[in-house]
């Protein structure tokens, strides 16, 4: 049984959670309906907790994750209901021992409860540490979804304040950034990473998760086409619609020559790596646009320090 877990990663608003709810509808997959977070974060502090053979040790590690994120299990893991003591005891007698075995019980508990035999995680940022992930889960498999950045910056810029992404020049330096981290990983670790297009998931959806599948080694279903959808509230209203052909190209509508401009300026060499065409031949950012944003950013980020943080 192919038992490797998946990881979902990928720039903001590039359809990472699309993909997330698209795969948990398949009957061999399970994946919560958020972002875990945690994994790097524990993997990180491992040297600061006891000798994890000692059940006491396994509990209080899984307390710490659970303070840590307790919305996520509250909400969004949709199989078991955490119990620290109950999983340390499961946990114990399979002989768990590492922080990497243990968040991996987590999972296969809640895959199991669901009736399914195989875990995956959606969490943007860890594309910045798909090499830890890796040394992690040895036998990890990596899909990273890509969007036409232009679009991922309007999407982004809609939810500036929850994301702290404040203008497209922001918008452009961190697709770039996520994107190439992907791309990078993939040429060392080809036969552990898969590019998925979120344009071509919307035109030509049997080929694309044909095609992931393949990578996965998981049979194709329907299901994961006809996803189970949800009421279309939240962050994600289109998540509650099928597939959306439309939703793609916005940004030439939406975006000012400025802000094509500017994008395409710190991003378009991996926009052309992309496959996605450039309306500028030598786009560049003056050193006022340069100043302006920098500015702009500091500002808002020590506006979000100020004020947003303390209401969170």
């Amino acid at each position: 049984m192919n038992n490797a877990p998946i990881f979902i990663v990928g720039a903001a608003r590039s359809g990472t959670t699309l993909l997330q709810f698209m795969l948990r509808s398949h009957p061999d997959l399970s994946l919560p309906t958020a972002e875990s977070h945690f994994f790097i974060p524990f993997y990180q502090r491992r040297t600061e907790f006891d000798d994890l053979t000692d059940i006491g040790a396994v509990t209080r590690l899984l307390e710490a994750i659970y303070d840590s994120r307790k919305i996520f299990f509250d909400e969004d893991v949709h199989g078991i209901r955490f119990n620290a003591e109950t999983l340390a005891q499961r946990f114990h007698t399979r002989q768990l021992t590492t922080i990497p075995e243990i968040i991996a019980g987590i999972f296969e508990a809640n895959a199991e409860a669901e009736g399914k035999r195989r875990w995956g995680d959606k969490t943007p940022y860890y594309i910045l540490h798909m090499e830890t992930l890796l040394e992690m889960f040895p036998n990890a498999q990596f899909v990273h979804i890509i969007r036409d950045g232009r679009d991922c910056a309007l999407s982004m810029l809609e939810r500036k304040w929850d994301l702290e992404i404040f203008n497209t020049y922001h918008a452009a330096y961190t697709w770039n950034k996520y994107v190439n981290a992907g791309k990078t990983f993939g040429e060392k670790y080809p036969d552990r990473y898969h590019e998925v297009y979120f344009e071509s998931l919307l035109t030509k959806p049997e080929q694309t998760v044909g095609s992931l599948c393949r990578f996965l080694n998981i049979e194709f279903n329907e299901r994961v086409i006809d996803f189970k959808k949800t009421d279309g509230s939240g962050k994600t209203p289109l998540l509650g619609q099928s597939l959306q052909k439309s939703n793609q190209g916005k940004w030439r509508e939406k975006m000012s020559f400025r802000q094509i401009r500017i994008f395409e300026a710190l991003a378009g060499e991996t926009l052309s790596a992309c496959g996605y065409s450039l309306v500028n031949k030598t786009p560049q950012v003056n050193s006022i646009d340069w100043f302006i944003n920098e500015l702009h950013i500091k500002a808002c980020h020590a506006y979000c320090r100020r004020f947003l943080k303390k209401k969170k």
